[in-house]
C-alpha cells in the first residue's frame, strides 16, 4: 500500500518499528532505580524542590479562585488527603489537581532552563498523593525520577511556539513518579510512559499573555492525569508503541532527539540543574528585574522621577510588553508592569501583583513609560543564558544602566539553600505562622529517614505534632 501524504505511515509499517531503544533503556532504568542511586546533590535538591513547592502551594491556595473551588471539589471528591493551606481533605486525584493548580498561581514555582518549563510542580502533587504510606526516601526518589523524564522530554524536543509548556511533558513525569512509588517493573514503566504521552493538553501560549487563568489548572491536570495513567496501566490499558516519540516528534512538539533522552542517564540529574524563583513573576521578566534590583541597591528609584525605562532583552521576554494587564496573571507576564510595581513597592513580591496594587495609578502610569525591545543578539544566547539590559532615564537628564547575563537563581548564579528556606517562610508563615512553618521545613529536610509520609501530611493539614 502506498501512502503519499507526508508524515502518514500504514499500520503495518508502524508496528514493525517496535519499541525504540531509548524507551527500553528508560523503562529498565526506572524499574531498577532506587533512592540510594541518587547522588547527594540531587537528593538535597529534591528536598529543596519539595519544600519550595509546598510553600508556593500553601500561598497560592489562598487566592480567591482556589477558595471558591475547594468547597466545590470537597462536595464531590472528598477524601483523606489534606489540601496544603486549604482546610479540607480530598481524594487523591482532586488533591493532586488542587495542589498543581495552586502551585502555579503565583508564578513562583521552580523550573529547569534546559527543559524550558517547570518539572517540579508537575510531579510534587502527584507523589504526595500517590502513596501516603511510602517512605520519605521513596518519595524523594520518585520526585527526582519523574522530574528527570519530564525535563528530558522538554530538552529532547521543541514544543510548538503556540503551546504553553504547562500540562504537556510534565504529565509523563507525574505518571512515572507514581509508577516508581508503586514499584512498577520495566514492562509497566514502559506502558505508563506510553499512556501518559497521550495526555498532553492543548495548551495555548496566549493564555499567559491574556491573563486567562485556566492556564493555572494545566499543572493540576497533569498531576491528576499522572495518577490516572498508573490506574489505566494496572487495569490493562495500553498506549501506542512509542507514544513519547510520536507526540513530541510531530504532534505538539517536533525535532524529538531520542539520544538526548539517555545521554548521561543516571549520572546527570536534571533536578540538580534546576532554578528557583524569588520574583513573583514570569521568569522571562527576571533578567530585567535583577538588573533593576542592582540599580535599586545602589540608590533607590523614585517612580515620579523616571521619564522612561528601556529594556533590551531576548525574544520571549520582549513578547511580554503589555503595559496595562487585566488581572494578576497577565500582570506577572508584563515586563512594564513588573518593573513598575517593583519600583513602587520595592520588589516583585506577591502583594505587588495582587489587589489593590494591580490598579495603582502610580504603577500604571510608570508601566506606560516602559519600552521593551528584542535584541536578536541576546535571543541567540538562549537557552543557556537569559540576558537583559536596562536603561532608566530620569527627568533630570540622568541615565542609569545595568545589565545581567542570566537570571538570579539559575545554575550559573544559584541561590543558597538558606535563600530557598527564607522564601518558604515568606510564603508559608502567613498561612501557618512561623513556628508551624518551621516544623514543616524541618520535616521536609529530614524526609530521607522518614518511614512514612503520615507525619508530613499531618503537618500540611495544620496539625501540631
Amino acid at each position: 500500500m502506498s501512502i503519499v501524504t507526508p508524515g502518514v505511515q500504514p499500520a503495518s509499517v508502524l508496528l514493525q518499528q517496535g519499541t525504540p531503544p531509548w524507551l527500553e533503556q528508560w523503562s529498565r532504568f526506572a524499574a531498577d532505580f532506587r533512592p540510594a542511586h541518587l547522588p547527594a546533590e540531587a537528593m538535597d535538591r529534591a528536598k529543596l524542590v519539595l519544600l519550595d513547592s509546598i510553600g508556593v502551594i500553601a500561598s497560592g491556595m489562598q487566592e480567591p479562585e482556589l477558595r471558591v473551588l475547594l468547597p466545590r471539589l470537597a462536595a464531590t471528591q472528598s477524601g483523606s488527603l489534606p489540601v496544603i493551606g486549604g482546610g479540607v481533605s480530598l481524594a487523591p486525584g482532586a488533591n493532586a489537581f488542587a495542589h498543581g493548580t495552586a502551585g502555579t498561581m503565583l508564578e513562583l514555582d521552580e523550573g529547569n532552563q534546559y527543559a524550558r518549563g517547570h518539572p517540579g510542580i508537575h510531579v510534587v502533587p502527584a507523589v504526595l498523593a500517590a502513596r501516603p504510606d511510602a517512605t520519605g526516601a521513596a518519595v524523594l526518589g520518585a520526585l527526582a525520577l519523574g522530574y528527570e523524564i519530564g525535563a528530558r522530554i522538554g530538552i529532547s524536543s521543541k514544543l510548538r511556539v503556540t503551546m504553553h509548556p504547562h500540562g504537556t511533558w510534565g504529565t509523563v513525569g507525574a505518571a512515572l513518579a507514581v509508577a516508581a512509588l508503586h514499584g512498577g517493573d520495566a514492562d509497566r514503566m514502559r506502558e505508563v510512559l506510553n499512556i501518559a504521552s497521550s495526555f498532553g493538553l492543548s495548551t495555548s501560549r496566549r493564555t499567559m499573555l491574556e491573563g486567562a487563568t485556566v492556564r493555572n489548572s494545566y499543572a493540576g491536570l497533569s498531576n491528576q492525569l499522572g495518577l490516572l495513567a498508573w490506574d489505566l496501566a494496572q487495569s490493562g490499558f495500553i498506549g501506542e508503541t512509542d507514544g513519547v516519540g510520536a507526540v513530541y516528534g510531530g504532534i505538539i512538539a517536533e525535532d524529538f532527539r531520542p539520544e538526548d533522552m539517555v545521554e548521561d542517564l543516571g549520572t546527570r540529574w536534571e533536578i540538580a540543574r534546576n532554578y528557583f524563583k524569588r520574583h513573583a513573576a514570569c521568569r522571562y521578566t527576571h533578567g530585567a528585574l535583577d538588573a533593576l534590583a542592582a540599580l535599586q541597591a545602589e540608590a533607590p528609584l523614585d517612580a515620579a522621577a523616571i521619564e522612561r525605562i528601556e529594556v533590551d532583552t531576548y525574544v520571549w521576554a520582549a513578547q511580554l510588553d503589555l503595559p496595562q494587564p487585566r488581572n494578576m496573571l497577565s500582570a506577572k507576564f508584563s515586563l512594564p508592569f513588573a518593573l513598575a510595581t517593583s519600583i513602587v513597592h520595592g520588589a516583585a513580591t506577591v502583594p505587588a501583583f495582587r489587589e489593590p496594587a494591580l490598579h495603582q495609578a502610580e504603577t500604571l502610569a510608570l508601566a506606560a513609560r516602559v519600552v521593551v525591545r528584542e535584541d536578536p543578539a541576546l535571543t541567540a544566547r538562549l537557552p543557556g543564558l537569559r540576558p537583559a539590559r536596562l536603561r532608566v532615564l530620569l527627568r533630570d537628564g540622568t541615565v542609569r544602566e545595568a545589565a545581567v547575563e542570566t537570571n538570579r537563581g539559575d545554575t550559573e548564579d544559584p541561590f543558597a539553600a538558606s535563600d530557598i528556606v527564607a522564601k518558604f517562610h515568606e510564603l508559608a508563615d502567613p498561612v501557618w505562622g512561623h513556628a508551624h512553618a518551621a516544623r514543616v521545613a524541618e520535616a521536609v529536610m529530614a524526609l530521607g529517614t522518614a518511614t512514612t509520609l503520615a507525619p508530613l501530611h499531618a503537618l500540611l493539614a495544620g496539625e501540631s505534632l
